[in-house]
């Protein structure tokens, strides 16, 4: 079968890119093909009743099918440069911009229509926390929360699927070059197209590897993010989340000076399991809906990792640090923080004796025998440094989950355009390695619709 464009991925940055050229380019003829579910089939099977842990299910649902790993996250879309991935560096700040505020007035129009815009703009907390060592960084933010997300998500896919060709439990094996077109191969079937966009996110990271090294396509190594999920009682952070929602803080620790970074706040939210090719890791999210509000608070606090010669497997390292959790754990460990700084392992009693009533069944442990020491200073010292501006952060029964890895795709050689050496052949989103955020996948999504468009 031929289409005239092919989107690997429908995550963010593939279902904007579908949106945008089935908008400036009716008549084109656009196939997107999925590795995961439709979206009404994505539900994971955890329960809390029946199944309490992750089953490493074939397709993760939380993590796979129609609008990626982002449809059952917080829905924040932060419209800024200075976190979320590097867009700009290829198209420009002030374009980047632009396109994350276009993202933003789609998702209005598509049902996100009267959740809040969030802004660090002026705040007094920028003050206190450059008083206490903390960096504040900027963004907008807007919150869909987990649930608005979904019914965006929906609207979304029923605007395109009269004028998309969608295929969802189709995982795309290869991909090939012929005579200047593009051959796209399933299980059973090939497809050929003249314009290709890849946009598998960071589940489909071992999958770019490999078209990369087939395609003889550069990449250099990336970072990649390992820390824990700290939960604690929701008005210890109340002050700072009711005013800006989502704080993006930095600290440089005193003992070693890397960087330490809060990320995906999320108030009166849950922490749930994420399955990453078959390793479970731990995330957060929250709705929009107070009736599904629960009494906590939880962020991730993470330590970026950056490898040179002759170490490029950042994301090899991650997993294998995750691999030990599960194996310790059976999946995430939790650790009340007074256990971690007096050197013991937490166990299910003291755990509920403890203030904080867990969101996730996880099993009581010691992150201490997981992570490595210099990642595990850095987090308490980061704790010690919050408590300043949020007291009861380092409170005993503030919990711990472990590990939380943000796994980054390899960078992959792109131009302007995010068009790799092949011509016709786009990588985008956080399969790229350019974009780590909903807003900058999506954003990167439109950018490479507008110049398909421009070029037909």
């Amino acid at each position: 079968m031929k289409y005239d464009v092919i989107i690997v991925g429908a995550g963010p940055g593939g279902i904007f890119a579908a949106y945008e050229l089935a908008k400036k380019n009716p008549e084109l003829k656009i196939g997107v093909f999925e590795a995961g579910h439709a979206l009404e089939k994505r539900k994971c099977p955890i329960d809390g009743d029946k199944v309490k842990s992750c089953i490493k299910c074939k397709s993760c649902s939380i993590m796979s099918g129609f609008g990626g790993a982002g449809a059952f996250s917080d829905g924040k879309y932060n419209i800024t440069n200075d976190f979320g991935g590097t867009l700009y560096e290829y198209i420009g700040k002030n374009k980047a911009t632009e396109l994350m505020k276009y993202v933003d007035d789609i998702n209005m129009a598509y049902g996100g229509e009267g959740t809040k815009m969030y802004s660090t703009a002026g705040t007094k907390f920028n003050k206190i926390c450059l008083q206490n060592k903390l960096q504040l960084l900027n963004a907008s933010v807007r919150h869909l929360g987990t649930d608005v997300n979904y019914v965006v998500l929906e609207n979304l896919y029923n605007a395109l699927k009269e004028k998309v060709d969608f295929y969802f439990d189709t995982p795309v094996e290869k991909v090939e070059i012929r005579d200047g077109k593009y051959i796209v191969f399933t299980k059973d079937t090939a497809y050929e197209c003249d314009k290709c966009v890849l946009s598998v996110g960071r589940v489909g990271s071992k999958w770019m590897e490999k078209v990369c090294e087939d395609l003889h396509i550069p990449t250099k190594s990336n970072r990649v993010d390992i820390g824990v999920r700290v939960e604690l009682p929701a008005v210890i952070f109340s002050h700072l989340t009711d005013e800006l929602y989502e704080s993006k803080i930095v600290y440089r620790t005193e003992k070693f000076e890397d960087r330490v970074r809060t990320f995906c706040m999320n108030p009166y939210g849950a922490v749930v399991n994420e399955n990453t090719n078959g390793i479970v890791t731990v995330n957060g999210h929250s709705y929009e809906d107070p009736e599904k509000h629960t009494e906590n608070t939880n962020f991730a606090l993470l330590v970026a990792k950056h490898f040179s010669e002759p170490f490029k497997d950042s994301n090899g390292y991650g997993e294998s640090i995750a691999r030990l959790s599960n194996m310790l754990g059976g999946g995430v460990i939790v650790q009340r923080f007074g256990d971690l700084v007096r050197g013991r392992r937490s166990t299910v009693n003291r755990i509920e004796e403890g203030i904080v009533r867990p969101t996730l069944a996880a099993t009581p442990g010691d992150l201490s025998l997981v992570l490595p020491k210099r990642i595990l200073d850095g987090i308490i010292e980061m704790i010690y440094a919050l408590d300043k501006i949020a007291p009861g952060t380092a409170n005993d029964d503030t919990l711990l989950y472990g590990v939380e890895v943000k796994f980054y795709n390899m960078e992959v050689e792109v131009d302007e355009n995010l068009e790799c050496r092949h011509k016709g052949l786009y990588i985008i989103g956080d399969g790229s390695g350019v974009t780590h955020s909903l807003s900058h996948a999506s954003a990167s999504g439109i950018h490479v619709a507008r110049k398909i468009s421009e070029s037909v």
